[in-house]
Formats: structure tokens, sequence, C-alpha cells
């Protein structure tokens, strides 16, 4: 295509963003006019982002709506229908809009021309990978923390589901312009880790598992590979220690080695034993938090403990951060972490924790507020509910989880994943396999993947007939089909946004399976490929623009919630 052609699609290209910023220039000075004419003296300030398009639920009504007149017809004295109409009125004079029409108590119903609606395909298609990504989030440090199971024992299902959504979460946020890390919290100091190495040695021994110990297959094929490298473990005096940093290492191999086959990366695995290292100087980082809470004026001394003030922000009841003993709580190392993240550069921290931590919600959330951090704004804590598979059987080597190697296994990763991400983080949640196994279009995930698929078989189809995007016209993309399809498409880049902005991955899973809908029905009404001795004309070459647009904002979609995009299927 010519500079000239390309510049000249480029200039077609009405976005949303370019329609809100065009009816914005028109609201502001009728809005200012009316209120003078009023006599209201109190300021009516409208920003580009109180004009919020939607895409109407029946294409009938056009490819926008906007209920702006709505929203500030009694500020300013007016009749919301008359006050539409009038913003109506000049919005229609805006190069690109065939049409605009007021309906109801006052919406104003957008429709493009078809070739401002059209130049979409081509703008998509150039910015390949990119589309999609967005700058809404620019600016922002955020580190965000998730699974952080013990390194105790293998991933099982409820990790599952925050290694899906988490990753997702964080793929998005990158894509919506934030610097980012993912980090996983290794919960490696503690009684847990001697239990665990006590659990190995008794299972080098032949011996039960101990009280409170760790039961399981998995217990004795670490012993057995801990043994086979440490022929005379069970000789040595510091056996324990030996024991436990060896099969430390082994299960933390493994956990690593699962997520990375589920397609979950973290950029940092952050060691809880960091934080209680002492240092050349002789302190921690939990005795140097201690120190920095107590010059914020949050912690006091009672009865011979140390404790932080935490009800100043919330808290249902304030923290023991020493015992009386000297020994530091749980809620110290929360507290040196919370603290290192932001030493580090993260001015955002977001947690997401299991079902059963309701109760550090208040208790992080105060302890932002006692560093000094705004607990609104400086940390965000997510829960999630609980997830189970229908006929999911229990582990054999755990002998008392679901574990995600067995359901991925089962399953299969894209299916998993997708499943996983496609529904909010705090609803409940039940798979069917059989349903996620099956290759039918009750399967979502199989009927998007299947929908890229089909793209890429129809631009096969495509060259092998002759058919090549060497020409663009996209006025001629005029079917009802193609202006629906369009129409989603479009939306896809604020979708990312909103998915990152709200924290909820699972808007970009339901607006590929929209857009998944809306291209087979475009695919059952028009051609690609010309019928027998049919000539090829532009509106076939157009028609493999808006094809190719649409494979590629599935197969982006689909990175974005980790899934792959198979060109065959």
């Amino acid at each position: 295509m010519s500079p000239v052609r390309r510049a000249r699609v480029e200039s077609l290209l009405v976005t949303p963003e370019d329609l809100a910023s065009a009816l914005h220039a028109i609201v502001v000075p009728i809005v200012e006019r009316r209120r003078e004419a009023a006599g209201i003296t109190d300021e009516v300030a409208v920003s580009v982002d109180d004009v919020v398009l939607e895409r109407p639920k029946n294409r009938d009504h056009g490819d926008w709506a906007c209920n702006i007149a709505m929203k500030l017809a009694k500020r300013v004295g007016a009749n919301p229908r008359e006050l539409a109409q009038e913003f109506a009125d000049a919005l229609v004079q805006v190069d690109g809009v065939a049409s605009v029409e007021v309906a109801g108590p006052g919406f104003i119903n957008v429709r493009l021309d078809a070739a401002a609606a059209g130049a979409l395909a081509k703008v998509i298609v150039d910015a390949g990978d990119a589309f999609g990504r967005n700058d809404s989030l620019a600016g922002q440090t955020i580190n965000i923390e998730f699974v952080s199971a013990n390194p105790t024992g293998p991933l099982h299902i409820g990790h599952t589901r925050w290694a899906a959504l988490g990753d997702s979460l964080a793929r998005v946020l990158s894509a919506s312009g934030a610097t980012l890390v993912s980090e996983y919290y290794i919960n490696d100091a503690g009684n847990q880790m001697d239990t665990f190495a006590d659990s190995i040695l008794a299972a080098a021994k032949g011996e039960p598992t101990p009280e409170g110990g760790y039961p399981g297959a998995y217990i004795g094929d670490l012993a057995k590979t801990v043994l086979a490298e440490i022929p005379d473990l069970l000789e040595r005096p510091d056996a324990r220690e030996v024991a436990r940093e060896r099969a430390y290492a082994l299960q933390l191999g493994e956990i690593r080695a699962s997520l990375e086959r589920f397609n979950v990366h973290f950029d940092v695995w952050f060691s809880e034993r960091t934080l209680h290292a002492t240092g050349e100087d002789g302190t921690s980082l939990i005795d140097q938090a201690v120190d920095r809470l107590r010059e914020q004026g949050h912690v006091f001394d009672e009865e011979g403990a140390v404790w932080v003030r935490t009800t100043d922000f919330g808290d249902d009841k304030n923290r023991v951060i020493r015992r009386s003993n000297g020994v530091y709580t749980y809620f110290a190392a929360d507290a040196a972490y919370y603290l290192n993240k932001g030493d580090r550069g993260f001015q955002h921290k977001i947690y997401l924790l299991g079902a059963d931590h309701h109760g550090y919600v208040h208790r992080l959330k105060a302890l932002a507020g006692a560093a000094g951090d705004d607990p609104d704004r400086d940390i965000e804590v997510l829960i999630g509910q609980l997830v189970s598979v229908n006929g999911a059987r229990l582990s054999k080597r755990a002998g008392n989880i679901i574990e995600l190697d067995d359901l991925q296994a089962w399953i299969g990763t894209d299916a998993l994943r997708y499943s996983l991400g496609r529904y909010p983080a705090d609803s409940p949640l039940a798979l069917d396999p059989e349903q996620l196994r099956s290759r039918t279009n009750d399967n979502p995930v199989f009927y998007v993947q299947y929908a890229h698929a089909r793209t890429n078989s129809v631009a096969r189809n495509a060259a092998s007939a002759g058919v090549d995007r060497s020409a663009f016209a996209p006025e001629l993309l005029v079917h009802e089909t193609e202006s629906a399809l369009l129409g989603v498409l479009q939306e896809f880049p604020r979708i990312v946004a909103q998915a990152a902005q709200l924290r909820e991955p699972h808007r970009v899973a339901r607006h590929l399976e929209e857009t998944a809908s809306l291209y087979h029905k475009w695919y059952d009404s028009c051609r690609v490929v010309p019928m027998g001795e049919e000539p090829v004309t532009d509106l076939h070459r157009t028609r493999l623009w808006l094809n190719d647009a649409t494979g590629t904002v599935i197969r982006n979609g689909l990175a974005l919630l980790g899934v792959s995009a198979p060109e065959r299927m």
C-alpha cells in the first residue's frame, strides 16, 4: 500500500478515544452556555473521562452509545433529551460519523460510516502483537505477589487458581503500561521447615511419619533422592539440617518446574530467610523493620512485648510484633517484607491470597498505614475463593490434595488456565473436566482457539486462491456482521485497560468469546475466497485484512491469559 493510501486509511479511523474527545469538545461549550443561561453559578466541570462510550447490545442502535446528556442535564437546568439532541446535532458533523440519534430519556446513539469503522482492520494488523497494549497504568510501579506456597510439598488445586489468575493479572498490568515485577514469597523459615526435615528423615529411616509431619509418597520420593545423593546422611551429626536443605531445594525445584509448565513465570523468588539474616551491623531486616515502625510512632511496649498499634488503621486489634520472650511473630516478617518491597522501588503492592486468608486484609492494610503509606492507595489484598473439579482424585503422591501437575496432565494447560481465568477471583468455581476436554462449542477455550485456527485456515485458503492484502478499501465493509465484528475488535484495548484497572483478567476471556462468536457469524456470511470462477476483487482483499485482524486480537488476548493460539485444530 502506498504511503498516501496508508495515510488516508489512518485518517479515516475513528477510535472510541477519538469519538469521546470529539464529543467532549462539543459538550463543554454547550454546557457552559446553558449553565449561564439558567443562571447557575456553580461551575460544571466536564472531563473527557466523563464521556463514557459503550457498545449497544442491540446493534440496530448504532456503534456507540453515550449517556453524557443524562448525567449533565440536571446540573445545567436542561431537559435530558433536548440537551442530547443539541449534542447530537453537532456530533453528526464530525468526520467519520454517519449518523447520530437520540433515544429513550437521552441516550446518544452514534453510527460510524463504513470507511471509518473498517479502517481499524489495517491498524490492528499493522500493530500486530502490540495491539491491545495501552498506557493507562504508565508511571505505576507494581509488585504483585501470588501463589507463595510453602516449599514443603507440591502445588495443589488452590495454588492452581491463583497461579492462573495472578499470572494473567500480571500480564494485563504490564500490557497497560505498569512497571511490574511478579514475585513468589518462599516461606522457607520457621517450624514448618524443621517439620519437613523430620518427615524426610523418618522416611529415610523407614519410620512412620512423625506426629504433625508431612504425609504422602512424595516425602518418601524426596528421601530416596536425598539418600542417593548423600549416602551417609543418617550417620551425619547434622543430618536434620542437611536433609532439610537438600529436600527443600528439590521440592522448590519441583514447584518452579510445575509453574513453568503452567506458563507461569516469576521475576523474583524471594526467600523469607533473607528477612531473618543478620547483616554486618548485627541486625536483620526484621530488626530494622521494628525500628522503622517505631520511628513512625505506631509501636509501643507492653508487658515485655513489642506491639504495633494497627487499630489506628482499621485493624480489629493491635498486633504483637515481638513476644515477651524476644521471639518475633509472623507479623514481624510481614512487616519487614512489606517495607522491603517499598525499598526496592515498588510504590504499589498487590497480594493475592487464598480463601482462608480473609484476616490478612485488615492486617496488611494496617501495616501499610503504620509504615507511613496510604492503605487505600499503596496496597491491595485480593482474596480468591475455592475451586473444585468434578471427579478429581486426590494425589497418589501427596495423598491428601489434588495436585497441579495431575490437573494439568488430565485437563491440559490451555483448558485449565483459560477456565480458571474466565471467572472473577471472588466467585467459587466448580470445573467440569469432561466439558473442558471436549472439542465442541460448549467448551469455551476450544471455541476461542478454534476461531483463531479458522482465521489461519482462511488466510491459507486465501493465499492459495490468489487473495492477498495488496489493497484495502474499508468503505466496502458494509455487511452487518462486519460492523458488529469491527465494533468488538475496536474495544479490545479498552477491555485490556479495564481488566488491569479493575484487577479482573476474566474480562479479557469474556471479550474473546464475544469476538469468536461474531467472527463465526461473519465467516458464515462473508467470503474472503471467491466462489468458482468469480474474480478476486478489493472486497475479498479487504475482508482478508479483517480476517487477519480478528486473528491478531484473539491471539493477543489468549497470550494475556497464558493460553496458546493454535494455527490448526
